[in-house]
């Protein structure tokens, strides 16, 4: 009996080693089945509940409410142009900046389907900020995941420096959380759009990464980048010239040395 369940015990390890993406993206699809359910049904979830007490009742300040105003305002398109530039001009690969955009538009476009699905009104009463439209899942949330989440992936897959990589790992990480809780803290979310989005997100970044990303990004062992591709394309062009040189007419005698006689 034990070594069935050691051998299952060892078969399952292998599986979730060998299939991280697909395990992270059914697990999340779960939570977000799951919540869904809750919120169709109508009723606050527990999270909703415990999530209020601690962020809205608890945690408000008047210090504190514009710092969260400005972290909500990471996912806002003015930010998110400025770090599309960024990325199409610093990250690797053929197309980088619209591997990004793409897949920032294509989470957004989801993003309004699940709303258009769920219809579910926004918290009422305790809103510090103005805000239209459904409520389930965080838009934002989405956007912050789906948008930092990739620049983690491929911060993950192509920096080589292990400092600055779990640096910006970490960088990244906070500010997904952080927009998240800055939507509760404001009123405009309850804490069940906020995880939802995130999970939607990570299964979309799942599918995501590989399907569209091999398109539009080197493969991350080819050690790749733009400085990379830069400098051989610059050695490619040095050595086709020097060979043009050497195989050109009369090349020889201009560098001094004489032909052979026939």
């Amino acid at each position: 009996m034990s070594s069935h369940v050691r051998q299952l015990s060892h078969s399952l390890r292998t599986l979730i080693r060998n299939n991280p993406r697909t395990i992270v993206a059914l697990m999340a699809v779960v939570v977000f089945l799951w919540l869904m359910q809750e919120v169709l049904e109508g009723e606050l979830t527990q999270l909703d509940s415990a999530a209020y007490q601690l962020v809205v009742v608890h945690m408000r300040r008047e210090w504190l409410t514009p710092v969260m105003q400005s972290i909500s305002e990471l996912a806002l398109p003015v930010v998110l142009v400025v770090m599309l530039l960024a990325v199409e001009a610093f990250a690797p690969g053929r197309r980088p900046g619209l591997c990004a955009a793409l897949n920032l538009a294509l989470a957004l476009l989801l993003n309004l389907a699940l709303k258009e699905i769920v219809h579910r009104p926004r918290p009422e009463g305790f809103r510090l900020i103005a805000e239209t439209g459904y409520s389930f899942p965080s838009g934002h949330s989405m956007v912050a995941m789906a948008f930092y989440g990739l620049l983690a992936w491929m911060v993950w897959h192509y920096e080589r420096d292990h400092f600055v990589k779990h640096l910006c790992l970490a960088g990244f990480a906070l500010v997904i959380v952080a927009v998240g809780l800055s939507r509760i803290y404001l009123g405009v979310h309850y804490a069940s759009d906020v995880l939802a989005g995130f999970c939607v997100s990570l299964a979309w970044l799942a599918f995501y990464t590989k399907v569209f990303v091999p398109l539009l990004l080197p493969e991350p062992d080819e050690g790749g980048g733009r400085h990379a591709g830069a400098e051989t394309h610059s050695t490619t062009g040095r050595e086709g010239r020097t060979r043009s040189r050497r195989h050109a007419p009369g090349a020889s005698r201009r560098s001094g040395r004489a032909s052979p006689e026939r």
